[in-house]
């Protein structure tokens, strides 16, 4: 934890994330969870509560909840509990919530990320299995009379969800977002949640207090759900500035819940905001405790995939990436295939990932592409990155010929073609022999001739007799200026370090 101040006060920080888990069915019932249906046309008796029903648990939903708890170094609980959580409101058919309160299912764990180069870690309180309430429609819905008017559609009450819990362990907004960030990577890469955030899979509450170093915790007010990192930012930023501002007139900290409008950028309260004895929890009695064995665990563990922070400290060992480089490698799991493919296709791991970091990731975020939907496949880009370590071509050439190859569109869709997917690449012939074309047509290849190169290093000397006297009387300045006559009279072609070679031999005789 940070000890950074702004404006003087000390921020604290922490996020409830609601994780729509990716079952097809509902959490207590066997109606689908597919997005986008006709309002009120998924809901059924079960979820409606309607009399004689009773809730029978999604099996899916608690492996789930199981994998992204060993996914976090959690513990799992061997016996859990289900609550109701008693509070009104239009979407809740039940009229509470089945949820989990005293003994949740996933209990502690971590998560970790970057700021810049800086790692945070992260403390998480608890992760509990709960099913999510229905939605009030407002803007522009129009009723059976043909005005304006306000609905509910019940299709996601009853959805599947683990509201997950953090220590308020967060000091400014960005690392909030960058948290976000990182819990999204971690349940998309598990493929417990599809992490569509649009369409409300993955959102936010954000709890915000500000207190004088020193001074007991401040009250604190609940953003509720945020669905985008941006919007993260935003809200917590106009929420601190808020706090502060009330603080600084004299005015008390109401705790209360909270939205936030994205087109003013500003938060406004919606409600008090409610303790925890103001729901009324208490067992459920027509659910019986969640029993999961030693054994149940381990095949859920035995199910899942290299987890992002196993394959990063693996391409910290194989590759000799530092930390922060390989925690971006691993943003996805595609991007780690990628990575993974270029750099043994062209042993340079580090360039490649260079490359990534910069003019594929500026590429791919200007156009709002994912990795897999890259024009320049991973073979292709260490073909490039080949061609660029032999001396055919400098940095800056490969950057046009990069820019003719994500153009182009070559491979488009195979950024992991078959034959590259699982194996150490020697034969790059095809994508060399695409590179080559790109060089020839725009006359990009490096002259690395040393006998044409002598003769015009010999005129340059000639003609800048001054420059040698200055090198020779200690002025290294003098050199690069040299060295900058020559790719000037090459137009660029000439290759530097053999450039520099030839010059010191010359200077030194």
């Amino acid at each position: 934890m940070s000890s950074l101040l702004i404006r003087g006060y000390e921020v604290v920080i922490g996020l409830e994330t609601h994780v729509q888990l990716s079952t097809q069915s509902q959490i207590f019932s066997g109606a689908s969870t597919q997005f986008g249906a006709e309002p009120n046309t998924q809901s059924c008796p079960v979820d409606l509560a309607l009399p004689g029903t009773l809730p029978v648990m999604n099996k899916g939903a608690v492996e789930r909840a199981i994998a992204f708890g060993l996914s976090v170094g959690s513990h799992i609980a061997p016996r859990s509990i289900f609550a109701r959580k008693n509070y009104f409101y239009p979407d809740l058919p039940k009229g509470y919530q089945i949820s989990q309160y005293e003994i949740p299912v996933v209990q502690g764990g971590t998560v970790s990320f970057f700021v810049g180069d800086k790692e945070h870690t992260v403390r998480l309180v608890r992760a509990h299995l709960e099913e999510d309430a229905g939605k009030s429609l407002h803007d522009d819905f129009i009723g059976f009379n043909g005005e304006k008017s306000s609905g509910i559609d019940l299709n996601r009450a009853g959805t599947p969800l683990i509201e997950i819990v953090t220590e308020p362990d967060i000091r400014t907004s960005t690392e909030a977002a960058e948290y976000a960030r990182a819990l999204h990577t971690l349940v998309v890469w598990l493929g417990i949640c599809d992490g569509n955030m649009q369409e409300g899979s993955f959102r936010c509450d954000v709890n915000i207090s500000v207190r004088k170093p020193g001074a007991p915790l401040g009250t604190r007010r609940e953003i509720k759900n945020l669905n985008s990192f941006k919007h993260i930012v935003q809200a917590a930023d106009y929420e601190i500035n808020w706090q502060i501002d009330e603080l600084e007139d004299g005015r008390a900290i109401q705790q209360a819940t909270v939205l936030f409008n994205p087109d003013t950028g500003e938060t406004r309260a919606m409600r008090t905001k409610e303790d925890a004895h103001d729901y009324r929890y208490f067992p459920d009695p027509d659910l019986p405790p969640l029993v999961i064995s030693p054994e149940w665990v381990e095949r859920v563990r035995s199910e899942m995939p290299e987890l992002p922070r196993v394959m990063a400290a693996r391409f910290e060992r194989d590759y000799g990436l530092p930390a922060y480089d390989a925690s971006l490698m691993t943003q996805s799991k595609a991007f780690g295939a990628f990575f993974e493919a270029a750099a043994k296709a062209c042993k340079e791991p580090k360039i490649v990932a260079n490359w990534l970091m910069g003019e594929v990731s500026k590429r791919l975020n200007s156009e709002d592409r994912d990795i897999s939907n890259s024009p320049v496949s991973a073979t292709l880009l260490a073909a490039l990155i080949r061609r660029i370590k032999d001396g055919t071509i400098s940095n800056n050439a490969a950057k046009t010929v990069f820019d003719v190859l994500w153009a182009s569109g070559v491979l488009v869709g195979h950024s992991l073609p078959d034959r590259f997917a699982d194996q150490a690449v020697a034969d790059l012939a095809e994508e060399l022999a695409e590179i080559d074309k790109v060089i020839d047509a725009k006359g990009l290849k490096q002259m690395s001739d040393t006998g044409e190169l002598e003769k015009i290093l010999d005129d340059i000397l000639a003609a800048n007799a001054k420059s040698v006297e200055e090198f020779r009387a200690g002025k290294e300045k003098a050199f690069n200026a040299l060295v900058g006559q020559a790719m000037k009279a090459t137009k660029g072609k000439a290759n530097p370090a053999t450039v520099n070679e030839l010059l010191k031999k010359k200077l030194a005789g």
